[in-house]
């Protein structure tokens, strides 16, 4: 089991969403809370390993690596890589998703080929993924836009711009929503980002985070107001694991099956102060 970490106050606020905060007067959750869940989640846990790449990354970029760490440096995904996984991972899981992948990088050498191709190598690569068809389409319709725009098939530019850029950059493509764009924003841009998917929806409801009627977009804002943003990702990335791996929270919060399997749940206690709040 790993170290217990220090408990260190967040030091930098949460990234409050340009959009209208949903739930004025929602509290929860405070920095205090989330530093507690993370804390717990992390002892819990450790750091999963799917993940790990991604924040040794981050730590580099903000300098914050330990200068003799002796594990191989992470390279930095170029964004549109990054954006096509994630595209292809809709529907699907990341292992399946990232097979797609990397049969379409066989498949076409250069970005520009998809693009010019009119045949169905594209959809024929990616058919493992699953929505072959669908996906082709939108990864397709996705590089010419970009191509015709700035000229060559390259996102890079990106990681110059703004969240709120960024958001306006990638929102023009079909099939690029919300979760996608978190998604490239926290994981291949490294920003302060908080994607929701139903796993962090789920799981945040039963913790009074965001009310038990709030939709996946709403959550999104709520939780990104919210949560600050030295916590945002291993927050995310803890509570995508503990979605996929523990049984009790993969119930419905407050039947009597999730009450009698959940005493071995480290967010247990903060579940059962939710259900008192979505009652209240």
């Amino acid at each position: 089991m790993p170290r217990k970490p220090k408990r260190k106050a967040p030091a930098s606020p949460a990234r409050h969403d340009t959009s209208p905060e949903p739930y004025p007067c929602h509290s929860s959750p405070s920095s205090a809370q989330c530093l507690a869940v993370r804390d717990a989640l992390l002892v819990f846990h450790g750091f999963p390993e799917e993940f790990a790449p991604f924040r040794r990354l981050r730590l580099r970029l903000g300098g914050r690596s330990p200068n003799r760490d002796p594990r191989p440096q992470p390279l930095s995904p170029t964004v549109l890589d990054g954006l096509v996984i994630t595209l292809l991972s809709q529907n699907t899981t990341d292992a399946i998703s990232r097979r797609a992948f990397a049969s379409l990088k066989a498949a076409f050498p250069s970005w520009d080929q998809v693009v010019d191709e009119e045949g169905k190598r594209l959809e024929d690569a990616i058919l493992c993924g699953g929505l072959a068809a669908t996906k082709a389409a939108r990864i397709r319709a996705m590089l010419r836009d970009v191509r015709e725009r700035r000229g060559k098939i390259c996102l890079e530019y990106l990681r110059e711009l703004s969240v709120d850029e960024v958001k306006k950059e990638l929102s023009r493509f079909k099939g690029i929503g919300p979760k996608t764009v978190a998604c490239v924003l926290m994981f291949y841009l490294q920003k302060d980002d908080f994607p929701v998917d139903t796993h962090v929806l789920r799981i945040t409801k039963a913790m009074g985070w965001v009310p038990a009627t709030a939709s996946r977009e709403k959550a999104y804002i709520h939780l990104n107001n919210k949560i600050p943003d030295d916590l945002k990702f291993d927050l995310n990335c803890l509570f995508v694991t503990h979605g996929k791996l523990c049984h009790s929270c993969t119930k419905k919060v407050g039947s009597d099956k999730s009450k009698s399997s959940n005493a071995a749940c480290p967010l247990a206690g903060y579940c059962c102060i939710g259900e008192k709040l979505q009652k209240q």
